[in-house]
């Protein structure tokens, strides 16, 4: 049995789950509404509560998608009830983030502005203290949506490992590597 697989789902109140007879996950909450299409060959109950993943044998497609589904769909609720949250960190001189909405306009040291347009599902801030890294935080419900906006922001300028300059995760630690040694004479 999947380790993770089997864990029953605790749906917290004011979030509701639904599954129709196409094996559509649907669930809605304060933050707003997700949906998943779940394998016909794995079964979604909902009893007392809780939302358990079944899976009905023990094939290997069977038992790598147990674990896999029961996650998107905890991750689904957990959106919904209390949101997930990314913050980046702009290290680089003149490296600099500001806001206008869902327009996010980067300056990463190119002869030129990077616009991004987020979607409606994202909420951004952009963040700049004295003496301190500007910072980019995004907020959503949909944990798959986040992540992937917040790679695509992190890819315009990647961490460099000589400097460490370029876009990265709060906390996030870059190996470093040493620069040329100063030549002997």
């Amino acid at each position: 049995m999947s380790r993770i697989g089997k864990l029953p789902i605790e749906i917290p109140g004011g979030v509701t789950v639904s599954v129709n007879k196409e094996n559509v996950v649907t669930v809605k909450g304060p933050l707003g509404e997700l949906t998943q299409k779940v394998d016909p060959e794995i079964d979604v109950k909902i009893e007392d509560n809780q939302l358990t993943v079944y899976r009905p044998g023990d094939s290997k497609s069977q038992k790598a998608k147990h674990g896999l589904y029961r996650s998107l769909i905890n991750n689904m609720v957990e959106g919904v009830s209390k949101g997930f949250e990314i913050n980046l960190e702009l290290v680089g001189v003149g490296y600099r983030a500001e806001n206008q909405g869902q327009l996010l306009d980067l300056v990463l040291g190119y002869s030129h502005h990077i616009y991004l347009q987020l979607p409606p599902e994202i909420k951004v801030e952009a963040v700049t203290d004295k003496r301190s890294s500007p910072k980019v935080k995004l907020k959503s419900h949909d944990k798959q949506l986040l992540g992937q906006v917040a790679a695509k922001i992190r890819s315009f300028r990647a961490p460099e490992p000589y400097k460490g300059k370029g876009v990265k995760f709060v906390g996030e630690h870059i190996r470093r590597k040493a620069g040329k040694s100063a030549a002997a004479k």
